[in-house]
């Protein structure tokens, strides 16, 4: 009875190493990606941060696409536990405001979600069909959000919760890709005059383009956003 016992706490002690190890090069891997360029990375280089082997790394992940989807995973999951709670039950636009000013502040992040993008838009690649499962997710959750949020009065009722989250993401992505190649653009202030802009059209009934009739600009200001 004592030699069991001794032997499944023995096995209960190796368990928890395993996964303190495993737990610590998920970080270690956050923090190469703070560092380095998604597409500069390697494994390599996790290891010789841990002070471990490449062999020791592999043996826990045996996969670089599953580790650097585990850290993205850790990194980003931290991120919008902070802004879920910062933000509570706000409109959905207030959330989506609340990302975007952690991404102005946490730029490496920023970059290596957009990098990760693109490789969501390769079917081919390993990692597309996880990133992209993850996607559908991140639009179902603001899609979600804006039926709450016309269903509170928070929102319109003219503006459709679907297009609506295709709109409002198409501004949060264009404009942080912008932020990144432009050093001079305040990407919060941005991404506010743009969503008020934005808000103002969906208290409007669409119409097909082709039905809109185009006023003539005789105001040379009256243009400016």
């Amino acid at each position: 009875m004592l030699e069991n016992t001794s032997a499944d706490t023995h096995a209960a002690a190796a368990a928890a190493a395993t996964l303190h190890l495993r737990i610590t090069i998920v970080g270690a891997t956050v923090d190469l990606l703070r560092d380095v360029p998604f597409h500069e990375a390697r494994p390599e280089q996790v290891a010789e941060r841990m002070g471990i082997t490449l062999a020791e790394l592999e043996l826990h992940f045996p996969s670089w696409d599953g580790l650097v989807l585990a850290a993205v995973d850790r990194w980003n999951g931290g991120r919008m536990e902070e802004v879920t709670a910062e933000v509570g039950d706000a409109a959905t636009v207030d959330f989506l405001r609340a990302i975007v000013a952690s991404n102005a502040e946490d730029p490496a992040l920023m970059r290596l979600l957009v990098a990760l993008l693109s490789v969501a838009g390769n079917p081919s690649h390993p990692m597309a069909t996880y990133l992209r499962s993850r996607y559908q997710l991140f639009f179902s959750q603001i899609k979600r959000g804006l039926e709450r949020d016309v269903a509170v009065g928070r929102a319109p009722h003219t503006m459709d919760p679907r297009r609506g989250a295709e709109q409002l993401i198409a501004l949060y992505e264009g404009l942080q890709l912008q932020a990144l190649l432009r050093a001079d653009m305040d990407l919060v202030q941005a991404f506010d005059r743009a969503v008020a802009r934005l808000e103002a059209g969906w208290m409007e009934r669409y119409q097909p383009r082709a039905q809109v009739q185009h006023a003539t600009w005789s105001d040379p200001g009256s243009w400016e956003i």
